[in-house]
């Protein structure tokens, strides 16, 4: 159908890149506003065939990224509130230009949510405050360098192979004056008893109150829940996604092979060694103070096909994580339950949602609640709804 209702010369992917070299601009955000843009480029003559499309432009843009769960959330969010876009329009064709603009508009006033976020994080840093961190995450920086204003703070980030983006942290945090420190990923345990508490961003957060963030937040979250540590994490509304994983291996990916063996040991050739980005081959200090040789790194650095068959991404569960500091407010896991649960039905003021609140581990009970979600109209262009409890049944 999608070769009916779409234009034939407008490239949804090329059209993702584009927004994508933005720096404020996260993958979700780039997803909604490329499919904005698809819509006025869409020759869709109703609004199934719009819907359609859009869908489908979706599904292109998840196939050709690498890791498409945030992607995925920010498709999700546009393409429901296309769905649910309340219009009195005749003219399709206007209602077209206006669904486009109010998906720029989401995605400008979505920059803002940072923000937002950073200033309810700022009351939880005093001063003197030693945090960890993990990779390289928009909020996650954002917040920092809004309590590096008025409070002292030292963070230590680890390097995050494979990509090694807590480089990018570390250089970003260190050129603002804020003591850094990079840490080995393998060192999370050695570091955790001199830290506060931990902050990390996240890919998404999920309808468990879990989180996807890059790989290694899962282990980091077990040694803060060990340690005693406050694990926080910090997210966009627009992160907040349908899904429910119950295990690793449930993550929606494009390598079944991860963490697989082999078929048959090969060694492989020295000319397939390369570096993760972000990561140099300059030589390092080995145990006794002596620099290790220059080739050391290139030796014993992972070839290209060994690290595609790791993960980029793990989940965490919600009973690891602390707080959850949104834009919506600061959640408990159970509050992103709930507030995906209320956008759900956002048209329908009087719809009862039976929602399954808790299941515990042993799968002998589980507690009922129910809500009456509230559109907020005044707010409709943000897709924000608000809920109410109304009753608990055991």
């Amino acid at each position: 159908m999608s070769g009916t209702v779409q234009t034939s010369n407008f490239d949804i992917y090329a059209t993702f890149q584009r927004f994508l070299k933005d720096d404020q601009i996260s993958p979700p955000l780039a997803a909604i506003l490329s499919l904005a843009e698809s819509i006025v480029k869409s020759n869709a003559g109703t609004m199934f065939e719009l819907v359609q499309a859009l869908t489908d432009s979706a599904e292109l843009l998840k196939k050709r990224t690498p890791n498409p769960i945030s992607l995925n959330a920010g498709c999700e969010l546009f393409i429901a509130f296309v769905t649910l876009f309340p219009h009195e329009s005749d003219n399709f064709s206007e209602l077209k230009k206006e669904l486009e603009q109010q998906g720029r508009k989401y995605a400008t006033e979505a920059i803002s949510f940072r923000d937002k976020i950073a200033e309810l994080t700022l009351g939880f840093i005093k001063d003197d405050s030693v945090i960890l961190t993990h990779s390289y995450s928009r909020v996650v920086m954002k917040a920092l360098l809004h309590a590096h204003k008025t409070k002292r703070i030292s963070v230590y980030v680890t390097e995050a192979r494979p990509r090694g983006l807590g480089l990018k942290t570390y250089e970003a945090l260190t050129a603002a004056g804020i003591p850094c420190t990079v840490v080995l990923d393998s060192a999370v345990a050695y570091v955790m008893d001199s830290v506060d508490f931990v902050l990390v961003g996240s890919e998404a957060v999920v309808e468990s109150g879990g989180l996807i963030n890059a790989v290694g937040s899962n282990q980091m979250a077990i040694i803060a829940k060990a340690a005693n540590k406050p694990f926080y994490a910090v997210a966009e509304s627009y992160k907040f996604h349908r899904l429910f994983p119950l295990s690793q291996y449930d993550l929606p990916t494009h390598n079944p092979g991860i963490l697989a063996f082999p078929s048959s040991p090969q060694q492989s050739p020295a000319g397939d060694n390369v570096l993760p980005p972000g990561t140099s081959s300059s030589p390092v200090a080995i145990a006794d103070g002596t620099p290790a040789p220059a080739g050391i790194l290139s030796e014993r650095t992972m070839t290209a096909e060994q690290i595609a068959r790791n993960p980029f991404v793990d989940y965490t569960r919600p009973d690891l994580i602390s707080l959850v500091f949104s834009d919506v407010g600061i959640l408990t896991p159970e509050g992103v339950s709930q507030y995906l649960v209320a956008i759900v039905f956002p048209k329908d003021p009087v719809l009862w949602i039976w929602y399954r609140y808790h299941l515990d581990c042993r799968g002998e009970s589980f507690i009922c609640k129910m809500y009456r979600p509230v559109w907020n109209t005044a707010r409709h262009g943000e897709l924000r709804c608000c809920f109410s409890e109304l009753v608990t049944l055991d």
